[in-house]
C-alpha cells in the first residue's frame, strides 16, 4: 500500500515554501499525497489563494475553514478551537500515515493538536527557530513537542530541537525547502515582472513586507507609521507592498498601506499575494527588502540584496551579513536604508552566505518521509542531553 502523507497548508507563505516538497510527494509512485488547505487560503480578504494551489494541479483533499473575520485575540482563539474540531473530523476520514506541517501559525497548532489526539505522527518543518516578538515562538516549540520527525533549516536549530528533549535520530538538518524555489523556478526578467504587476520599476526599488508584532500591545500601528515616515524620505524610490498575514492587528497595517498607495499610486503598489514566482522575481529585481518578514532572512540573502529588518519580530533568528537590524523608528529605518545603499555595503553583498542552505531540502525530506520506519514512532521519550 502507498504511504499516505497529509500536508497541511494555511497560508500563501508556507505553501510556497513547501511547493517542491508537494511535487516530490505527488510524483512518487509509492506515496499518496493528501492535501488539507485551511486558514488564509480560503479567505476572500486574503486572495482565495487555494485557487493558486488548484492551478498548480494539486488535488485538495479537504478545505477547513478558519474564521478570519476577526483578528482580535478572542477571534483567533475561537478560530483555533473550531478548526481543531474540523481537523479531527478530516483526519478520521483521510486516515493519513503521517502529517506534514511547517512553521508556527495558530491554525497549524490546531491541526497538530488534533493529529496528536488522533495518534497520527507529525513531521515538522522549520522547528527550533526563534521569533521572540511573537506568539509564534511558543506555538512553534509546542508543535515540536507534539511532532515525531523534525526537519530543520540550520544546525543551530537542530541543536535547539534536541535541547527541547527530541531524539537526535529523528532530527534532520537539510536546510530550508523554500530555497529550492530560487533554483528550480524560472524567474521573470525585469520586463516580464513589470508586466505581471502592471508597475514600472525605477532606479531605486523597495519591497516592503511587514507583519504585526503580536506580543507587543498596540505597537503594530505605531511601528508601521514610523516605517511609512522613513519611506517618504526616499522620494525617488518605487515601493512594492505585500499585505500582512491574518495576525492580530493585521487589518490596521492593511489600511495604512492602502491609504499610502492611494496617495502615491505612481510610486507605490500593493498586493494581497504576489505568489511565489512574482515574489521571488521581485527579490531578483528590487534594490532592497524592508520589513520584519522571515523571507528577508531566509530567501533574500540568496539574491545578495540587503534586508532592513525592523524591530523585534525576528529576534533570535539566524541572519546573514546582508541583514541590517534596526529599531522601529523612522530615523533608524531611514539611516539603515542609507547604509544599505552605500557603495561599501553594496560591495560586501557579493560575499553573502545564506545560513539556510543552498537548496535540495525538498528531495531529502521526501525521501525521509517515504522510508522512515513509522512502527512505534508515536512512542516518545524525553531525550536528556
Amino acid at each position: 500500500m502507498k504511504r499516505k502523507i497529509c500536508v497541511i497548508t494555511g497560508s500563501r507563505a508556507d505553501y510556497g515554501l513547501m511547493y517542491w516538497l508537494l511535487k516530490e510527494i505527488k510524483n512518487d509512485f509509492d506515496l499518496e499525497l493528501q492535501l488539507i488547505v485551511t486558514g488564509m487560503h480560503l479567505s476572500p480578504e486574503f486572495g482565495l489563494t487555494y485557487k493558486i494551489i488548484e492551478k498548480d494541479k494539486f488535488k485538495i483533499s479537504k478545505k477547513i475553514e478558519v474564521i478570519l473575520s476577526s483578528d482580535s485575540t478572542i477571534g483567533i482563539s475561537k478560530s483555533m478551537g473550531l478548526s481543531m474540531i474540523s481537523f479531527s473530523e478530516a483526519f478520521n476520514e483521510l486516515k493519513p500515515d503521517i502529517c506534514v506541517v511547517l512553521g508556527d501559525r495558530f491554525e497549524i497548532f490546531s491541526a497538530v493538536s488534533a493529529a496528536m489526539i488522533s495518534r497520527i505522527p507529525v513531521a515538522h518543518l522549520h522547528g527550533g527557530e526563534a521569533t521572540e516578538g511573537l506568539i509564534d515562538e511558543a506555538i512553534r516549540h509546542s508543535i515540536t513537542k507534539m511532532s515525531h520527525l523534525h526537519f530543520t533549516a540550520n544546525e543551530k536549530y537542530s541543536k535547539r530541537v534536541k535541547q527541547l528533549g527530541e531524539n537526535p535520530k529523528r532530527v534532520f538538518n537539510f536546510g530550508a525547502p523554500g530555497i529550492d524555489n530560487i533554483h528550480k523556478l524560472k524567474l521573470l526578467n525585469k520586463s516580464e515582472f513589470e508586466k505581471s504587476i502592471n508597475f514600472k520599476l525605477g532606479k531605486l526599488n523597495f519591497l516592503i513586507t511587514f507583519h504585526p508584532v503580536t506580543l507587543e500591545n498596540n505597537s503594530s500601528k505605531q511601528q508601521f507609521v514610523e516605517l511609512l515616515s522613513a519611506l517618504s524620505k526616499f522620494k525617488e524610490a518605487k515601493i512594492i507592498f505585500t499585505l500582512p498575514n491574518a495576525d492580530t492587528d493585521g487589518r490596521i497595517i492593511i489600511k495604512l498601506i492602502n491609504d499610502f498607495v492611494n496617495l502615491s499610486s505612481k510610486k507605490s503598489i500593493s498586493f494581497t499575494s504576489l505568489g511565489q514566482l512574482r515574489y521571488l522575481s521581485a527579490l531578483k529585481h528590487v534594490t532592497l527588502v524592508v520589513g520584519n518578514s522571515s523571507s528577508g532572512l531566509v530567501e533574500a540573502p540568496s539574491f545578495k540584496i540587503p534586508t532592513i529588518n525592523i524591530g523585534s519580530r525576528q529576534d533570535g533568528r539566524l541572519k546573514a551579513s546582508s541583514v541590517i537590524d534596526c529599531n522601529p523608528k523612522s530615523g533608524d529605518i531611514s539611516k539603515s536604508i542609507k547604509i544599505a545603499l552605500q557603495e561599501k555595503f553594496q560591495n560586501s553583498l557579493k560575499q553573502t552566505i545564506n545560513p539556510y542552505g543552498l537548496g535540495g531540502a525538498s528531495t531529502k525530506i521526501k525521501e525521509t518521509l517515504k522510508n522512515y520506519d513509522l512502527n512505534n514512532i508515536l512512542i516518545k521519550k524525553f531525550y536528556d542531553l
